[in-house]
């Protein structure tokens, strides 16, 4: 599963890098979704049922470095590309790196399955995702009282409703709800998506500012994260030696209310900022993730049965992506917002649409105006950030089982003991 979703998104980046128009990019990234997600869904499955011990939390803590330093440091690598080879090299880069991971999985990584392997539940895929996809669609559209956005919300309802009664009536469902009954192990995926939507998703409009308005270049813009990137791979990994002997409640808890105090260290932007003010603050976010992400993810898969820890990465993966895309699309909402109040709706639009060195090249007298508006929406946007990575901490510290520290289910153990085979998990 691990390696066909690789080649798939390998072929899938292929795809848009030779894109020769808008509908066939879109759609390859459609395609790229599907590859990265059957990905996401089994490496954690295949981490754990490789490691035991101390080994799996040091193994959990460099995927959560490599993971939460890839988030920052996407702009940076994006700036770069884009900046010296073109667009099209963001998806070109792919191809070499999926065939290098290719090789290395066949070498290196061993097997694991379900001995009693289930059917792709197909209908609860496809009422989750048009679930998924109605509701991001709706909260990134806005314009509440309009009929579109309506019916957006409608068919989420809808969707979503029958995913739930799929999943119920099905065998082998793809999410087993009664996981969902357990506060700890729901409150994770809570958590998970506040992670991404709290520490991540305000990047997009911080991008905005210092590339229309301070006027970076995409790749300067990039270098803005690197800060965020290199503490949270740094953090990731110190904490993934002590993982197995700490409180996973306390390292996910503390972690998220650093990501809060980092957010809320970027509130400062006034008129006249420069992009060194938010420094200090994306630094300190990297702390967080690092110190939240590992634990997370390990607990995950531990508050489940052994034979549920493909499932329980899965479900964690699926939240983390949603969180970012609703955190971009509720936090899009407040920046709009912001603009619109300082600068009013008409110069409002192109400011959020990047268009800001455009509206200045036009009228020079407009730039406190603009550079007002930013700070103001900037701001409000991390408050809201901030109030997401608080919730989150206070989730993990009532409801996250102190034990979930404890990386390997004993079940899992009892049965590499008794079987030949490694200790299977669903992938």
């Amino acid at each position: 599963m691990y390696l066909a979703g690789l080649g798939l998104f390998a072929i899938a980046s292929l795809t848009c890098g030779l894109a020769p128009n808008v509908s066939l990019l879109i759609a390859a990234r459609g395609v790229q979704g599907l590859g990265a997600a059957a990905m996401f869904a089994t490496t954690m499955a295949l981490v754990s049922s490789s490691y035991q011990g101390r080994d799996r939390g040091i193994a959990f803590g460099t995927w959560g470095a490599v993971s939460g330093a890839a988030s920052a440091a996407g702009p940076l690598a994006g700036g770069l590309l884009t900046t010296h080879f073109g667009w099209r090299w963001i998806f070109l880069v792919n191809l070499p790196v999926s065939v290098f991971a290719i090789v290395l999985t066949l070498t290196v990584v061993t097997e694991s399955k379900d001995p009693q392997p289930r059917r792709v539940d197909l209908p609860g895929m496809l009422t989750f995702t048009v679930a998924a996809a109605a509701l991001t669609y709706a909260l990134i559209r806005g314009a509440w009282a309009s009929g579109e956005t309506l019916v957006l919300i409608a068919v989420a309802v809808v969707a979503a409703a029958a995913f739930i009664a799929v999943e119920r009536r099905s065998e082998k469902p793809m999410l087993d709800l009664s996981l969902l009954h357990d506060p700890p192990f729901a409150s994770l995926l809570a958590v998970g998506g506040l992670l991404s939507a709290s520490a991540w998703a305000a990047f997009a409009y911080q991008s905005l500012w210092l590339q229309s308005v301070l006027g970076l270049s995409p790749m300067k813009a990039g270098l803005v994260a690197l800060p965020c990137s290199a503490t949270a791979f740094l953090a990731a990994v110190l904490v993934g030696r002590v993982m197995h002997r700490t409180s996973a409640r306390i390292l996910i808890g503390v972690g998220m209310l650093v990501i809060t105090v980092g957010v809320l260290g970027q509130a400062v932007l006034t008129t006249g900022s420069s992009w060194w003010v938010v420094l200090p603050g994306l630094a300190v976010v990297g702390v967080g993730a690092g110190l939240a992400m590992p634990p997370l993810s390990s607990s995950a898969m531990a508050a489940v049965p052994w034979q549920r820890a493909g499932m329980a990465g899965g479900a964690l993966s699926t939240f983390r992506q949603l969180g970012f895309a609703f955190g971009i699309a509720i936090l899009g909402e407040v920046f709009r917002g912001g603009l619109s109040r300082t600068a009013g709706s008409g110069l409002s639009a192109a400011l959020s649409g990047g268009q800001a060195q455009a509206v200045l090249g036009r009228t020079p007298a407009l730039t406190p105006v603009v550079h007002h508006a930013f700070a103001s929406a900037l701001d409000l946007t991390y408050l809201v950030a901030a109030g997401l990575g608080l919730l989150g901490g206070v989730l993990a510290l009532v409801f996250v089982r102190p034990a979930a520290a404890s990386p390997a289910p004993q079940a899992a153990a009892r049965n590499a003991a008794s079987e030949p085979a490694p200790a299977s998990v669903e992938a």
